[in-house]
């Protein structure tokens, strides 16, 4: 007769611990990546996921068995409406971390604004700032992106903070008072072909099993009581369940970033030459209206949800280049 074996891989992953719910739709990013150079650039954007379409392009990457080839894969469309530089936050660094020491608002800000907090203009307050600079250990421009540019019918803006980095303070602090109070579109912040990071809260799944969450092994059909259910839930001593055994609860809408993910085409449906809109518009998006972007492969979360878009923080492509697309299948 058959015998189970005395030991085993654990199913399933510890590193993402716990399991729960996030706590907003809206992804945290909470690093940075450093920037070599004289030169401040904003190291973030956010749009909303609109679709998924197949993508024929040449393989550019050297030293592959398909260099020079043509590969057909999954791209996903992000809607990326202009981004509204609202104001300036500057971060000092005490012994408990880093701490506001300014914030500054534009003086016209979208009136959407206004369902999130109200702001008080402070003619002085750029001068106040550049008092404070030698305290400050880094620069983030305060953004809003509003669903309606994207299509959406929801009304109330995302904001959300965007790290500056490059060149010392002072030519950051510049560099973000030219921006204050304008839009920032995407291809002012990336360029095409290069790589990105995704942050977006993944598609909720509800409360699952076992099986389902963990990937633990199903029990044999004859199995008594049940068959999608642990066989132990511990030993006798410690009498307690640990935390590492494999139980049922919440799955989906976590938190995730994912890395390296390559931006394929950069457009805009004013002057569209892939003609990315089907007839009658996308399924659970509609008509995509303005700049968007298509990224190589799936990224996380459900269509129309927020998805923040950062520079890599451990980038593999040495040198950018154009991607070679040679035709978008819907």
């Amino acid at each position: 007769m058959g015998h189970r074996k005395h030991s085993q891989p654990r199913r399933g992953s510890l590193a993402y611990l716990p399991r729960a719910r996030a706590k907003s739709m809206e992804a945290r990013i909470r690093t940075w990546p450093q920037l070599d150079g004289d030169q401040p650039k904003l190291q973030g954007y956010a749009g909303f996921k609109a679709a998924c379409m197949r993508i024929a392009s040449i393989d550019d990457r050297e030293k592959t068995p398909n260099f020079g080839k043509q590969l057909v894969g999954i791209g996903t469309v992000v809607v990326t409406p202009p981004i509204t530089i609202i104001g300036i936050r500057g971060y000092a660094k005490d012994r408990y971390g880093l701490d506001s020491i300014f914030d500054i608002y534009a003086k016209d800000l979208p009136k959407e604004l206004s369902r999130l907090f109200k702001t008080k203009y402070d003619e002085k307050g750029l001068e106040k700032a550049e008092k404070l600079l030698g305290h400050v250990e880094e620069l983030f421009a305060m953004a809003a992106v509003t669903p309606r540019r994207a299509g959406l019918e929801q009304k109330k803006p995302y904001v959300f903070e965007i790290s500056v980095k490059g060149g010392d303070t002072q030519k950051q602090f510049t560099y973000l008072k030219e921006l204050l109070g304008k839009e920032v579109k995407i291809d002012q912040v990336f360029q095409k072909g290069s790589e990105v990071d995704i942050a977006a809260i993944t598609k909720g799944k509800g409360f699952e099993g076992p099986i389902t969450r963990w990937g633990v092994k199903k029990k044999q059909h004859k199995s008594r009581k049940s068959v999608r259910a642990l066989g132990t839930l511990g030993p006798i001593s410690p009498a307690t369940i640990m935390y590492t055994v494999p139980r049922a609860g919440q799955r989906g809408f976590h938190q995730r970033i994912q890395y390296n993910n390559r931006i394929m085409i950069i457009g805009s449906s004013e002057n569209d030459e892939f003609k990315i809109n089907p007839s009658g518009g996308f399924k659970h998006f509609g008509l995509i209206e303005g700049d968007y972007v298509i990224i190589r492969g799936s990224i996380p979360g459900t269509y129309r949800r927020l998805v923040k878009i950062r520079a890599p923080i451990r980038p593999k492509l040495t040198k950018i280049t154009q991607p070679k697309i040679l035709e978008i299948m819907l």
